[in-house]
């Protein structure tokens, strides 16, 4: 069983959460002036990368909150967990963290 590091309640078991998607997706600026191909593109397609990669994360069993997290796709590990409002960690970021043993 994997922990992961709730923002507000701490690490708990991964049977509390529930996948949310890609993070940092904009919401249009113009919705109505969308074409039905746009909203398609916006609504089903996302990245598929292998390695990190930023998501959305919700503790359904827990606080009900959501938040995002940098999880590596090709070894499961969370490497950062942020609140919605938090800035996306850059890559010299996340260096740091696991260098100084401070990544979740």
């Amino acid at each position: 069983m994997q922990l992961i590091a709730c923002p507000w309640c701490g690490p708990r078991e991964e049977v509390e959460f529930h996948y949310g998607g890609q993070a940092h997706v904009p919401y249009p600026d113009t919705p109505a002036e969308l074409s039905d191909e746009e909203w398609a593109h916006y609504v089903f397609f996302r990245d598929n990368t292998k390695g990190r990669f930023a998501e959305r994360w919700n503790h359904s069993a827990g606080c009900r909150r959501w938040f995002n997290a940098i999880r590596d796709t090709t070894t499961y590990r969370f490497e950062r967990v942020y609140r919605l409002d938090d800035p996306k960690p850059g890559v010299t970021e996340l260096a740091r963290s696991r260098k100084e043993g401070t990544a979740p």
